[in-house]
């Protein structure tokens, strides 16, 4: 029971890498906000100095195990070009680490993630697996920075690049190969899946930052991601985005052409093609590391992916935002993600018996012990659900409590259109990055507008309380106007009202009519957290945020109840 009582292209090309028409920025559309960046503890001036001590053998500015790793791999790497997809001749800028021609030797892929620095962002982690007896490839995906084309967002063309990389790859080798892996951050992450799914050379996948189902992480439940979508569109300075993709942000940011995004989005999405992952004679072994806290590519969508696929898999859920736990190992730091991928590729590349195999399939860094927790598979590290009902508003004030018991026949009500401090992060992967070095956002719950948002708190807990899965909140609610939009956030709250958010999720119902009541079903996003003895847990109910593009009535207002038949209530997953 509860317990209740600047960044320009990564180098200037050289007369061996200069390009055709398609690579100036000339014709660029203009962009809302270049202020975005998706890694912004990643140092690139060190990668860049890096990847010219692997071409010029001068380590000035290096630390002594960095200059020895770019000593050691000066005579395995060159910069090359990669034949692209053969439609309109386009070539891939990418980082070659080759060992001497022998015995056959397992091979690495790595697609870049998205942003102007490219492949380069892997040069120290493929230097470290080319020391480890990998032959390695890592290019920059088409239309970022010195590779040609234009950006289509993990569709056909990038996975052909991708198979026409790895063939690459295997002719520099001498055709020959033992097994060949691939491995990517954000971006790369989701090629690297789609590439496994339509080559069966592809023999494992480690999938960082990734997305299962472009769909939900576009639309979750019905409700536009329009601060994930101008993430994508800004972050990049000198990306440059095909026709498709311009369409498809802009049908998203304007609410328009849905059905025809969301097939775009399905062609894009590894679960689409999960099945020719299991069906193959010996099923990829695929890797994740995700964060709680995503505010990209929300950790349900890429749990669905997770969840369908056949063993052997492993997913690592972390404290932070989008590539926050791999940023230090990019830059290579000890980093428990990194070190797991090193034995990932290890075991099923090379046939190490490293015992990575032998581990649960999900490994959890709960907020806020910061303790890993290990279970053979998700449903088992999912905890158990109880109950916490709403009831409606306490005597004397305006919030509704969480309770252990249902309590039916309430209404609370409250007006559509205003923001209220109640908000999922200060900005894409911006307070969740900060999560990292132990700093939560912090939220003044006295100031969230009753008037606004409805709020639920449960008494202080007897005994401290661990969360471990997807809370569900069932409610019926009823708007003034058609098609409404609820966000639900649930927070931990100290004893001076200051809280720290546990998890949310948006919810828009497009068929509902004005006046008509809605019995709603809202996951949301999984989480691994513990609420210490003597905080509450708080549950705030509002209709607008920045992060999401709501379908309300400024002035209307919304009417949650509590009908007999199907209490209102939040199902909490107990560990």
């Amino acid at each position: 029971m509860l317990g209740l009582p600047d960044t320009s292209p990564a180098a200037e090309p050289r007369s061996d890498h200069e390009m055709g028409t398609d690579m100036t920025t000339a014709n660029v559309p203009p962009r809302d906000d270049r202020s975005v960046t998706f890694y912004p503890d990643l140092d690139e001036a060190l990668l860049k100095r890096f990847v010219a001590a692997l071409e010029t053998g001068d380590t000035d500015g290096l630390a002594p195990r960095r200059a020895e790793a770019a000593e050691a791999a000066r005579g395995l790497f060159r910069w090359v070009r990669v034949p692209g997809d053969d439609n309109g001749g386009v070539e891939l800028d990418a980082g070659l680490w080759k060992h001497p021609a022998g015995e056959p030797r397992p091979l690495i892929v790595m697609p870049s993630p998205w942003g102007d620095i490219g492949w380069l962002m892997y040069a120290i982690q493929a230097t470290g697996f080319a020391q480890e007896g990998y032959n390695v490839l890592a290019y920059t995906a088409r239309g970022f920075a010195l590779s040609g084309g234009k950006v289509e967002v993990a569709g056909c063309e990038d996975i052909a690049d991708g198979r026409r990389a790895l063939s690459y790859l295997i002719d520099q080798s001498g055709g020959e190969f033992t097994k060949a892996g691939f491995l990517g951050v954000s971006y790369g992450s989701g090629i690297s899946q789609l590439v496994a799914a339509h080559d069966e050379r592809v023999s494992a996948v480690v999938a960082m930052s990734t997305w299962g189902d472009l769909r939900e992480a576009f639309y979750e439940n019905s409700t536009r991601h329009i601060a994930a979508v101008n993430a994508l569109r800004n972050a990049p300075k000198t990306a440059r985005f095909s026709e498709r993709t311009e369409k498809a942000f802009a049908d998203v940011l304007a609410d328009e052409n849905t059905n025809e995004t969301l097939e775009w989005a399905r062609e894009r999405s590894p679960l689409t093609y999960v099945e020719r992952l299991n069906n193959r004679c010996d099923p990829v072994p695929v890797y994740f590391a995700h964060t709680w806290h995503e505010t990209l590519f929300p950790p349900n969508q890429t749990l669905k992916m997770f969840n369908a696929l056949r063993e052997p898999k492993r997913m690592a859920l972390s404290i932070g935002d989008h590539g926050s736990p791999e940023i230090s190992g990019l830059l290579g730091l000890p980093n428990r993600i990194w070190a797991e991928a090193h034995r990932w590729f290890a075991h099923h590349l090379k046939e190490d018996d490293n015992g990575i195999d032998t581990k649960g399939q999900v490994t959890g860094q709960l907020m806020w012990n910061n303790y890993l927790d290990d279970a053979d598979t998700w449903d088992a590290f999912t905890g158990r659900c109880e109950p916490l009902y709403l009831t409606g508003a306490a005597e004397g004030t305006d919030d509704g409590t969480l309770t252990d018991k249902p309590v039916t026949g309430w209404n609370l009500t409250f007006q559509a259109g205003a923001d209220t401090p109640a908000t999922v992060a200060d900005g894409i992967m911006k307070t969740g990055g900060t999560e990292v070095t132990g700093f939560p956002k912090e939220y003044p719950t006295g100031e969230i507008s009753r008037a606004d948002a409805g709020v639920w708190t449960s008494a202080p807990m007897t005994a401290a309380a661990t969360l471990r899965g997807i809370p569900r909140l069932q409610l019926t609610y009823t708007a003034s106007f058609a098609k409404a939009t609820i966000v639900a956030y649930l927070f931990d709250v100290d004893d001076t009202g200051t809280a720290n958010i546990i998890t949310h999720a948006p919810y828009t119902n497009l068929d509902a009519e004005p006046g008509q009541p809605v019995n709603a079903e809202i996951p949301l996003q999984a989480t691994g957290y513990t609420v210490r003895a003597g905080h509450r847990m708080m549950l705030v109910l509002d209709t607008k945020d920045p992060f999401y593009g709501d379908a309300n009535k400024p002035g209307g207002t919304i009417t949650v109840t509590s009908p007999d038949d199907t209490p209102a209530h939040l199902a909490i997953p107990l560990a």
